[in-house]
């Protein structure tokens, strides 16, 4: 790991460029002396910096405090041309096991949004003892299969998933990255929750060269368009069907989401054996991270204090 220390302070982020066996894993760093560590993981449309807010209050209550940028976005460079470009879900929890490994941390609390959710319950599927708790925000677990129960309405708010998987979509995805995202940005919460200086910040993470590929793979894969690499395969055979989670798990959703209804994350105390609580944040969309940072970061410190 080589690590390019920017500013002292502990709230403040030092860079890292974390190799790992497929990637030069962008990161940023708080706290990095802190005894205990949590890493947060981000998703679809967006980028490492939607958790810099809620990063700096764990940092300053003692985390250190790790905040990776996926496969696809921002600096994250595939060390080798030939590797395949894919956004399988198995690959993405993966790279996060990789991430935790090649920084040698001590079974650190894994926290995700939207994709990084995704990425750190499977994660946990993949290496059980990977890390102490899980905190999913905006995805339910159990909700990768192809399969899963939906409903009417929330498939419509999927449609965006069906639009990938069709040429045009397809163009859409390679030539109009950023106006896509924005329709995103622009529906799936409450009006008024960030600002163009935001938004702007976030699309610097899509010009990454393989996120147009990541990004097509990653939605096609999961709903049976596209076929899987064979790099991936005993991964996928491990995560389907999703695996019983042991660790402390806090599941977080805004009441407001409009992307993936609250309900969709309801009922699945089946698929933890361990400690698990759900709580919905009244008046927040998809983007807890970004819209309510400060109560993300308390939900976070509580749990992790009851435990």
């Amino acid at each position: 790991m080589n690590a390019e220390t920017t500013h002292e302070a502990h709230n403040t982020p030092h860079s890292l460029s974390v190799r790992t066996p497929w990637l030069d894993i962008e990161a940023h760093q708080w706290n990095p002396d802190a005894k205990h560590s949590i890493v947060l993981a981000h998703g679809w449309p967006d980028s490492a910096q939607s958790w810099f807010a809620v990063a700096n209050i764990l940092a300053a209550a003692g985390w250190r405090v790790i905040v990776p940028s996926l496969r696809g976005f921002g600096q994250t460079r595939f060390l080798d041309d030939t590797t395949p470009r894919s956004g399988q879900l198995s690959a993405l929890g993966r790279d996060m096991v990789d991430l935790v490994q090649a920084m040698s941390l001590e079974t650190p609390v894994l926290v995700g949004h939207d994709w990084g959710a995704r990425a750190a319950a499977n994660a946990m599927g993949l290496e059980p003892a990977i890390a102490s708790a899980l905190v999913m925000v905006s995805v339910g677990y159990g909700t990768n299969s192809p399969d899963q129960p939906m409903s009417l309405a929330q498939a419509r708010r999927y449609w965006y998933h069906w639009f990938m998987a069709t040429p045009r979509g397809e163009q859409t995805v390679r030539h109009q990255g950023a106006e896509f995202a924005r329709i995103m940005w622009d529906t799936w919460s409450p009006t008024g929750w960030f600002t163009e200086e935001d938004f702007e910040v976030a699309c610097q993470a899509f010009t990454n060269p393989d996120w147009a590929d990541i990004t097509l793979h990653s939605y096609r894969h999961r709903w049976g368009h596209a076929p899987g690499f064979a790099i991936h395969d005993n991964d996928e055979k491990q995560l389907h069907p999703a695996p019983l989670i042991s660790v402390p798990t806090l599941m977080l959703h805004g009441q407001e989401d409009y992307c993936n209804v609250p309900e969709t994350s309801a009922g699945k105390e089946a698929s933890f054996t361990g400690r698990y609580e759900r709580v919905l944040l009244p008046g927040v969309g998809h983007f807890p991270p970004r819209e309510d940072p400060t109560r993300v970061a308390q939900e976070i410190l509580r749990f992790m204090d009851s435990m």
